[in-house]
């Protein structure tokens, strides 16, 4: 089975974005592209966490609703929150309403204002990881890798919770940080030429 599909201009595509209509801006205009922005990062992480165990179209169908339920993923402003914040969102229909992964959030801007003030920008941080060339699987091949084990491994050493080794992957993926387009996909070379463009954030 071929890696891509025809998109609707007729170009190829990575064949999972023919999967839901929403799929296909995603994967044309956002994934794979680097970020170098800190809430960006964060909102990514997090969003992957509460994907565990559900599909991905669960978690973009409800992005909005999870940016205005934790502030546009503002860490500093996630951190204030209480247990009172918690049960409030478990009540909130409009994102995934698990105990585990919206205390994990509350906990993770916790954390994360600790890193940043330990090591700087997050984003400098994350970016630290990225895999040399020879490291990397060929496109679509993976679920985990040595770097984002050894990513997970540093997060969850520093009191992160819901960042394993595999939503860590996927977190990477998206992030730009690997360009895990399939090989023939057309957005493949233009995450390639946005990376080479992008200045890694020190």
């Amino acid at each position: 089975m071929s890696a891509t599909i025809p998109g609707p201009d007729g170009q190829p595509r990575c064949r999972w974005c023919a999967a839901a209509p929403e799929f296909l801006p995603y994967h044309d205009r956002e994934w794979g592209f680097p970020v170098g922005d800190d809430r960006r990062l964060f909102e990514k992480l997090c969003l992957e966490g509460f994907q565990s165990g559900l599909s991905w179209r669960t978690i973009l169908a409800k992005r909005e609703n999870f940016r205005a339920a934790f502030h546009g993923f503002d860490f500093d402003r996630v951190a204030t929150f209480t247990d009172a914040d918690v049960e409030r969102l478990l009540g909130d229909a409009g994102i995934v309403r698990h105990r585990g992964k919206i205390a994990a959030v509350v906990n993770n801007a916790k954390r994360l204002q600790e890193l940043v003030k330990q090591e700087g920008p997050f984003a400098a941080y994350i970016w630290r990881f990225e895999p040399r060339p020879e490291e990397l699987a060929p496109p679509q091949t993976a679920s985990t890798s040595v770097t984002s084990i050894a990513l997970s491994k540093d997060l969850k050493k520093r009191g992160w919770a819901f960042v394993g080794p595999t939503t860590v992957y996927a977190f990477m993926q998206a992030m730009g940080l690997i360009n895990d387009h399939a090989e023939g996909c057309v957005v493949r070379e233009q995450a390639a030429e946005a990376r080479r463009a992008f200045k890694v954030p020190i």
